[in-house]
């Protein structure tokens, strides 16, 4: 009996979680957009992304990459596939390749007051402005 309260509350727990989020079934449609990283902590150039119809692109911080891409608004997924880029030396590349993988990791997307957020299902990954 105890394990199954337990197991009844932590499903009550990842629900309220889930809809904490702020997800609604429909979001703004963000296909050709240009967007910048909002909270950029590496002090170098800051990160872009530009989303197109069915793919993404824009500059890493040093060297620019692109994507294919799966927006859809209708139920805010935001799905790319792997991340191409091109290969110039610079001080910080741990920095950028992080930013990639977050960029392949995200499931889904927002847009709330002005910014864009990537989520992995509930958890914010990256957070753009316009």
């Amino acid at each position: 009996m105890k394990n199954i309260i337990l197991a009844l509350f932590a499903v009550i727990t990842l629900v309220s979680c889930g809809s904490k989020a702020g997800f609604s079934s429909k979001q703004e449609v963000v296909t050709n957009t240009k967007w910048i990283l909002a909270d950029n902590v590496s002090g170098s150039k800051v990160p872009t992304l530009n989303i197109e119809t069915k793919r993404i692109s824009g500059n890493g911080s040093c060297n620019n990459y692109f994507a294919e891409a799966m927006v859809n608004a209708s139920n805010g997924t935001f799905v790319i596939g792997n991340v191409g880029a091109t290969r110039m030396a610079c001080n910080d590349l741990k920095t950028e390749q992080n930013f990639f993988n977050l960029l392949e990791q995200a499931n889904k997307y927002a847009v709330k007051d002005g910014f864009l957020e990537l989520y992995k299902d509930n958890l914010l990954l990256l957070r753009f402005k316009k």
